[in-house]
C-alpha cells in the first residue's frame, strides 16, 4: 500500500507503516526533497510504485556506522547516488576553490556530503554489510562510467564501478532499469547474474567478455596516451543512441568494463505515470528549523513537460546522460500537475517554468530518427541546422495556452533554456510572440556562449549569426508588445578552442550588442564531455585535430575580464590582453575602445570608479541589441 507521506528515514518511520524490514536502503548525498526535479525522488518512487519497501538514507555521516544501519539490513539491498550534481562540482568552483554553500543541503550548509561521495558510501556499505548488492546511479556514477579525466585530481581515474566497488551502474535515467534489477533480485537471481540488463555497466573476468559491440582503448592505454582517450571518448558518445547503440566494453587490468546498449526511453504513457506519483513536493519536514533547502525554492512551482535534448552541446552532459532523444508528457498530464500546484498553500499564482533540458523541444528532430536512431557524429543544430530537421512548436504553445487558462495562474514563466536557434527556424511565429507576450519575466535567458565561430564549433554551437537575428526580432516583437524587456545571454571563457584573440573577440561583440554581463562562466571541465575530453587531451574526439587550451591561471582570468571589460577591477587586465593580442585601438577615449587609456581615465570619486557607456545607472538598457 501506498501511503501519501514521506519514505521512512528512520525505524519509527517504518513502525508506523507496519515495517519489520526494508527492501532497499537509497542513499543521497543530496538532502531529502521528494519533488519530481530529484531524480532521487523519482527513483524511489517509482521503487515504492512497484510495490518494493523502501527507506531513504540522506546525506549520511561516512565516518561511523550508526546512519548506515538505522533501517537494518535491506532484505534486498542499497541504491546509491551521490544526489542532483557530481558531488566535486557541489563542492568546487573551477578555480577549485572549496564552495561555501551547498544548494541540495538543508539551510545551504557546505560539507554535509563527502568528496566523491558514491566512492565513499559504497565503501562504508561493504565494510558493514560484504558482498550486500549495491547499485549506483544519478550524474556521479553515470558520467564516470568509464575510465575518465577528472579535473581536481588532474588524472584519469578508472570507472566509478572500480573504484567504489559496486555491483552494477544503472546510468541515464534509470526507472526501467531500477525496476528490472529490483524485481530480478527480489525472484532470487544473484546481482553477479544480471550482465543483460539495458541501461546498466558491470565488470567481468576479461575470459567472460561479451561478443559483439565496440572495445574502446584500455584503462592503461588512456593513461599512457591521450590520442587514446580522445579515441575512447569518441567512441562512448557515439554508442549512447538507445536506437542503435552496441555495447562498449573497456578492459581494467584483468577485468572487463561492460555497458550495455542503452535503454529505451519511457513512452508518454509511461512518463505521465511517473510525474503523476504521490511526491510530496517538499522537503522532508526535519528540514523546517534550517530554513529548507534552497535547491527546491527553485523549482517548487516548475514543471518539466519533456526529456532529452538532440542539441547535444560538447560541453554538457545531458547527450551522455539523459540522451539526445525527446520524450515528452501528454497535454492532460501537464495540466494535472499544474492544476495540482495551484492547490498548493503557498502558490502565489506564478508557473515558475514549464520546460525541460531545452524547453521548447516536444518532438524528435527529424522522421529519420524513429527508423535509424539520431546520426552517429552529427549534430542535429549545429554548425547549421540539418535540412531534414523539423522545427515545430504548436504544441508546446498549446500546452501553454492551456496552463495560463488554469483558474488560479496569474503568470506562466519559461526559465529553462530556450533553444533560439530552434525557435528562429519555425516558420510559424506564433510561439515566438507569445513567449515575448506572456512567459518572460523581464528577462529571457539564451545561451550564445561565444561570438567566435572557431570557438562555437569546437562547443557543438551555431554560429552568431543566428543569435543576432533573434535578438534584433526579439526587440522588435517586445516593442510591439508594448514591454521593457531583455535578454541576459550566457558566455562561456576559456572553452577549448577560444584562444586570447577569440576573448577579444567577444568582448567587441559584447560592446557592439550593448551588453552588460552581470555574471560570466569559466568552462568547467566535467566527467562525461566531449569539451573536457579536449581539455584534457588538446585534441578534438572526431577529428584528432589539435586545439587550443587555455589552462595557464593568468590568461583565464584574462579572458574572464575581457567579458566584463567596462568594470573597472578588470582593467590591468583587460589592457594587458589588448597590449599582448596587438589590439591598442581599443584602448581610448573613442566610443569604439574596450577601455579608457591611462590619460582618459576620470578622476574617481569617493566610492567609484571611471565610468563607462555601460555603466551601473544605463545597466538596464546595456541588454538592449542595436
Amino acid at each position: 500500500m501506498i501511503m501519501n507521506d514521506f519514505l521512512p528515514v528512520n525505524k519509527e518511520d517504518m513502525a508506523k507503516r507496519g515495517w519489520d524490514a526494508v527492501d532497499f536502503v537509497y542513499v543521497s548525498g543530496d538532502a531529502y526533497v521528494d519533488h519530481p526535479s530529484f531524480g532521487s525522488a523519482i527513483i524511489t518512487r517509482v521503487l515504492e510504485n512497484a510495490g518494493y519497501r523502501v527507506g531513504f538514507l540522506s546525506q549520511p555521516d561516512i565516518t561511523g556506522d550508526r546512519d548506515f544501519t538505522r533501517f537494518g539490513r535491506p532484505k534486498l539491498g542499497f541504491f546509491v547516488s551521490s544526489g542532483n550534481i557530481d558531488s566535486m562540482v557541489a563542492h568546487y568552483t573551477v578555480a577549485k576553490k572549496k564552495r561555501n554553500t551547498d544548494y541540495y543541503t538543508a539551510g545551504g550548509k557546505a560539507g554535509k556530503r563527502p568528496d566523491r561521495a558514491v566512492d565513499k558510501y559504497c565503501g562504508k556499505i561493504r565494510s558493514i554489510y560484504g558482498d550486500i548488492p549495491i547499485i549506483i546511479g544519478g550524474l556521479e556514477a553515470s558520467l564516470r562510467r568509464f575510465a575518465h579525466y577528472d579535473y581536481w585530481a588532474d588524472e584519469i581515474r578508472p570507472s566509478i564501478l572500480v573504484t567504489s566497488g559496486a555491483d552494477l551502474i544503472s546510468y541515464g535515467m534509470g526507472e526501467k532499469q531500477t525496476v528490472e534489477i529490483a524485481d530480478r533480485l527480489k525472484n532470487g537471481e544473484s546481482i553477479r547474474d544480471l550482465r543483460d540488463i539495458k541501461g546498466t555497466c558491470y565488470l567481468c573476468d576479461v575470459r567472460e567478455t561479451p561478443y559483439g559491440g565496440m572495445e574502446c582503448p584500455s584503462l592503461d592505454n588512456v593513461l599512457k596516451s591521450k590520442k587514446e582517450y580522445a579515441v575512447s571518448v569518441r567512441i562512448q558518445q557515439d554508442e549512447q543512441d538507445f536506437f542503435r547503440g552496441r555495447t562498449v566494453k573497456q578492459k581494467h587490468g584483468k577485468m572487463m568494463l561492460v555497458q550495455n546498449p542503452p535503454m529505451d526511453p519511457l513512452s508518454t504513457e509511461e512518463l505521465d505515470r511517473v510525474y503523476e506519483l504521490p511526491y510530496m513536493r517538499a522537503w522532508h519536514p526535519s528540514y523546517d528549523d534550517l530554513g529548507g533547502v534552497p535547491g527546491f525554492k527553485e523549482v517548487e512551482f516548475s514543471i518539466t513537460h519533456v526529456r532529452g535534448c538532440f542539441g547535444a552541446c560538447n560541453f554538457c552532459s545531458l547527450a551522455f546522460h539523459q540522451g539526445r532523444y525527446i520524450t515528452s508528457r501528454s497535454k492532460e498530464s501537464v495540466l494535472k500537475e499544474a492544476k495540482l500546484l495551484t492547490e498548493r498553500p503557498n502558490f502565489k499564482g506564478y508557473i515558475h517554468d514549464v520546460g525541460g533540458p531545452t524547453a521548447n523541444f516536444r518532438f524528435p528532430s527529424c522522421k529519420g530518427q524513429e527508423e535509424r536512431g539520431l546520426c552517429k557524429g552529427k549534430k542535429c543544430l549545429a554548425p547549421k541546422p540539418c535540412p531534414n530537421l523539423i522545427s515545430d512548436e504548436s504544441e508546446y504553445l498549446d500546452i501553454l495556452r492551456a496552463v495560463r487558462e488554469i483558474p488560479g495562474v496569474k503568470k506562466v514563466f519559461i526559465r529553462s533554456g530556450i533553444r533560439f536557434d530552434y525557435l528562429m527556424l519555425d516558420k510559424n511565429e506564433d510561439f515566438f510572440k507569445e513567449l515575448v507576450q506572456y512567459h518572460v519575466s523581464g528577462q529571457l535567458k539564451v545561451a550564445p556562449e561565444h561570438c567566435s565561430a572557431q570557438v562555437l564549433d569546437k562547443m557543438g554551437k551555431p554560429h552568431i549569426e543566428s543569435y543576432i537575428k533573434f535578438a534584433k526580432r526579439y526587440f522588435e516583437l517586445t516593442s510591439s508588445a508594448g514591454k521593457e524587456q531583455y535578454i541576459v545571454p550566457y558566455l562561456m571563457s576559456s572553452h577549448p578552442g577560444s584562444t586570447l584573440e577569440d576573448a577579444v573577440q567577444l568582448a567587441v561583440f559584447i560592446r557592439d550588442q550593448k551588453l552588460h554581463p552581470e555574471q560570466v562562466q569559466d568552462f568547467y571541465p566535467t566527467p562525461g564531455t566531449i569539451s573536457t575530453a579536449m581539455y584534457y587531451t588538446g585534441l578534438d574526439p572526431y577529428t584528432l585535430d589539435e586545439v587550443y587550451v587555455a589552462k595557464n591561471p593568468h590568461e583565464k582570468a584574462m579572458q574572464r575580464a575581457l567579458m566584463r571589460y567596462f568594470d573597472p577591477k578588470n582593467r590591468s587586465l583587460v589592457e594587458e590582453a589588448l597590449v599582448k593580442t596587438h589590439h591598442r585601438e581599443l584602448i581610448g577615449s573613442s566610443p569604439k575602445c574596450l577601455i579608457p587609456g591611462n590619460s582618459d581615465i576620470p578622476k574617481r570619486k569617493k566610492g567609484s570608479g571611471y565610468e563607462t557607456k555601460n555603466s551601473t545607472k544605463n545597466k538596464k538598457k546595456a541588454f538592449k541589441t542595436k
